[in-house]
């Protein structure tokens, strides 16, 4: 489950805790598939639907500035394997780009 499903819908993140926070020296990287969590009858309290959570989470970020890549897979259930698969390097690259290596001396 990543932080962007359903303990932050249920926790207020979205709408409380990143909007009252000062912004962190992070990146973000999110996915989520259209398949995720998919149930036909799912409750419609804002909480129950994966793709409904990471849209706010997008918009929670961006309206605080931070810098993150928002991807939304078409057909893709939760942790899809062809779409990590697919992803993964572009997502690690973007999260460590232009990170510094700190030299340890010897």
């Amino acid at each position: 489950m990543g932080v962007s499903s359903v303990i932050p819908a249920k926790a207020g993140i979205h709408e409380h805790l990143i909007p009252a926070s000062p912004r962190k020296p992070i990146r973000i990287w999110m996915e989520v598939g259209d398949r995720d969590l998919l149930n036909p009858n799912v409750m419609r309290d804002g909480m129950h639907d994966w793709v409904v959570a990471n849209e706010n989470m997008a918009k929670a970020l961006a309206a605080k500035g931070y810098h993150y890549q928002f991807v939304f897979a078409r057909n893709a259930g939760h942790t899809d394997r062809t779409v990590k698969q697919q992803t993964l390097p572009e997502a690690l690259e973007y999260i460590w780009q232009g990170y510094l290596i700190e030299r340890v001396k010897k």
